[in-house]
């Protein structure tokens, strides 16, 4: 699918089926290919989560194997719920930003034992539901500025370039003095594979090659495979394993721990992150998608908000970081994905990926940079969204977006924007263009920042 055609309304014809019935499949303009083609490129996108989140807690002594096991189920039951359920095409995994702050912060750097911090996620999980099932969550988003959620999204795709360039080394921390990012090693590699795919998507994407997100993929996977020693053949099957000697995760947590009055700030940080974290990007993939109404609105909007919540109570109870939707879904979109089959394919892989470890380690970084490369810059076109005779509406947009890439957090960006809108409506004159729940927001965001509880 094109980059033009990814932002046309959907056609609707007649249904082929009853999984066409189901998931609305014709009515959005798709067919089951293109659902099953997106479900794996969102899946290739993300699968590196099951290396990177049981690396990252099991430095904080989390039990490597178990949380292995924990990744995959809370992939393939929060895609699952998001797909049979919302039916919206939105892969939920083990929140990459989230999964260091359990790992770094509440672990390594306040101590606390594993089984109380999975006890932290259990309970943020649940203040985090009943936030959105009580509409708390909804009324954000229906309270957000245009400017601010267009700049989320162009921020997001900012923040997929960053990451992937940096993920190959195609950006470098500055090693000198000066700015804190510099040019890597053109002549590496992996950023050879990643220039190379990032131009081969957008040639095969302007011919509308179906699939051809997917293929570049796989292509880039063998051609490391062959010439890369890093790419090692590990087998395919591999029976799961709880941990050495058995042990397991699953329902370990401490939740009387948790509900420490040391503990519960933690709690607090959790969850104030992951309601605009999580909600930005839910926003910004089902925009890139054309999946809002004519208000404005996600489709299913509620629904695809719960399935994100809940999945973090399953994460606390398996052995997991919390889980939000991840921003790769819009890799999965960008390649025609429209609804839940997407995600529902991306849940049966993270089960089948329970005895596929293996496979995790044929895809390497730069075979699937050059996809959120190509997501990112497909994201920028938010910028034509942007209102610019309302100045500060606008602007306080671009001032979110660049903070999210500036500071890595997306926020940190969310909250200055809403900060500057605020101030800048009042002093601009246009007190009128404000409504109490864009003010209320601003006022929390600045005073979560202040008081020291921002991750």
């Amino acid at each position: 699918m094109s980059a033009d055609s990814t932002h046309q309304r959907p056609s609707h014809s007649e249904p082929q089926g009853k999984l066409d019935r189901y998931f609305e499949i014709s009515a959005r303009g798709s067919n089951v290919k293109q659902e099953v083609i997106a479900g794996l490129t969102t899946f290739l996108a993300m699968v590196y989560s099951v290396i990177v989140v049981p690396s990252m807690l099991g430095a904080a002594g989390f039990n490597q194997g178990g949380v292995f096991i924990a990744t995959c189920l809370v992939a393939a039951f929060g895609s699952l719920l998001m797909g049979l359920w919302a039916r919206l095409p939105m892969a939920i995994g083990c929140a990459i930003s989230l999964t260091a702050f359990t790992a770094f912060s509440l672990v390594l750097g306040q101590g606390v034992s594993v089984p109380v911090a999975l006890g932290a996620v259990f309970l943020m999980g649940v203040v985090f539901t009943v936030i959105t099932v009580t509409g708390v969550r909804t009324w954000i988003m229906k309270n957000m500025p245009n400017g601010i959620a267009h700049g989320t999204g162009i921020g997001i795709g900012l923040f997929l370039l960053l990451i992937a360039a940096n993920g190959v080394g195609l950006v470098i921390k500055n090693p000198a003095e000066g700015l804190p990012v510099a040019f890597g090693d053109f002549t590496a590699f992996p950023v050879i594979m990643s220039i190379l795919g990032l131009a081969a998507i957008l040639g095969l994407e302007k011919r509308r090659v179906p699939g051809g997100i997917l293929l570049v993929i796989i292509a880039i996977s063998i051609i490391g495979l062959i010439f890369d020693p890093k790419v090692t053949f590990h087998g395919f099957f591999a029976l799961p394993t709880f941990g050495h000697d058995g042990e397991s995760l699953l329902g370990s947590m401490d939740i009387m721990g948790a509900l420490n009055p040391v503990i519960l700030p933690t709690v607090l940080a959790l969850v104030m992150t992951a309601i605009f974290d999580a909600t930005g990007t839910i926003r910004a993939v089902a925009g890139q998608a054309n999946l809002l109404n004519q208000r404005g609105h996600i489709i299913s909007g509620g629904k695809a908000l719960t399935a994100d919540s809940v999945s973090s109570i399953f994460a606390g109870f398996v052995g997991g970081s919390p889980a939000a939707v991840y921003i790769e879904s819009a890799a999965g979109t960008a390649a025609g994905g429209k609804t839940g089959l997407t995600a529902t394919t991306v849940g049966v892989l993270f089960l089948f990926m329970l005895f596929l470890a293996p496979l995790s380690y044929l895809v390497p970084a730069y075979a699937t940079a050059p996809a959120l490369m190509y997501v990112g810059l497909l994201m920028l076109s938010n910028v034509s969204k942007l209102d610019m005779e309302d100045s500060v509406d606008a602007l306080s947009g671009l001032l979110c977006a660049v903070f999210i890439v500036l500071t890595g957090n997306i926020v940190t960006g969310i909250m200055l924007g809403f900060a500057a809108l605020v101030i800048g409506r009042l002093i601009s004159g246009e007190v009128k263009k404000l409504n109490i729940g864009t003010v209320v927001i601003a006022i929390a965001l600045v005073a979560f920042y202040a008081g020291g509880w921002a991750i």
